[in-house]
């Protein structure tokens, strides 16, 4: 088919529009990065785009949420309860995003949305973009696979070169804010105690789910272990750390759902996309 057509073809389907969404995402958070740095984060147009980057983040997880509603209609399966409901990542990115759009500004909040739209928007552009503005040649020889282009590579070697390092990360941003939250409730800003709880749901949910999550912890508590550990440290402050973390334990294991659901084991967790 010629180009424009192809083109057309590709933008009538609804992952374009999950492509845009990610895009979209990138130039507003970029566009206010810009604002915050220079201190104008309260100005008419970074707050617009402020809250267009969470509603670029919404649209994108609804397209995936709602594709994947559609699969399961279609292939007559059923939709599971409300706790399979909340178990799947791409419900909670798109929760949480609604939270942080009618929410206040925190900057930080941004930032893992922003990365994961880096690597859906290298994906796309490498496995959909690409191939329809230059479509790869097929070989001479018949059942051969048609060769990548070069920019293809460059992308695929970026996307796996930096994931893992880049999903951790985000685990660390993901912490980094629900101290940030915590910080604020003990400054009794408005609204503060109900987004640490929101927030400390979706924390708990994400540690159950993510493997970076589950060891930027154990790397943040074993650095908090050699600190406490010293022997300058006083004796109170070692008491007070073993105590957090013998609550933070208990906690753990009081909100783990794997015992309330009958001892069934559920169905692993889909990644967000």
């Amino acid at each position: 088919m010629p180009l424009q057509q192809r083109l057309l073809t590709l933008a009538q389907t609804l992952q374009f529009a999950w492509f845009v969404g990610h895009l979209t995402l990138l130039f507003c958070a970029f566009r206010y990065g810009l604002s915050y740095i220079t201190f104008n984060f309260y100005s008419k147009w970074a707050i617009f785009f402020y809250r267009t980057s969470f509603v670029a983040a919404a649209a994108t997880y609804g397209i995936v949420v709602f594709k994947a509603y559609r699969a399961r209609a279609r292939a007559g399966k059923g939709q599971g309860g409300a706790l399979a409901l909340a178990g799947d990542e791409n419900v909670q990115y798109l929760a949480m995003a609604l939270v942080w759009l009618f929410s206040r500004q925190m900057p930080l909040a941004i930032l893992p949305f922003a990365v994961y739209s880096i690597f859906h928007v290298a994906t796309y552009t490498r496995s959909n973009l690409l191939p329809t503005l230059q479509p790869p040649q097929q070989e001479a020889a018949p059942g051969s696979k048609p060769k990548a282009s070069g920019m293809a590579d460059t992308i695929g070697k970026f996307v796996k070169e930096y994931y893992d390092s880049s999903m951790t990360l985000v685990a660390v941003l993901e912490i980094a804010l629900w101290v940030r939250i915590l910080g604020s409730a003990m400054l009794f800003q408005k609204g503060s105690w109900i987004l640490l709880a929101i927030y400390t749901v979706f924390a708990r949910a994400r540690y159950s789910q993510s493997s970076f999550v589950q060891g930027a912890i154990s790397q943040l508590a074993a650095r908090g272990d050699a600190v406490v550990n010293n022997q300058s440290t006083p004796p109170a402050a070692r008491n007070a750390w073993e105590t957090l973390k013998r609550l933070a334990r208990q906690a753990t294991d009081a909100t783990d759902l794997s015992k309330y659901v009958g001892g069934q084991q559920q169905a692993g967790p889909k990644k967000a996309q």
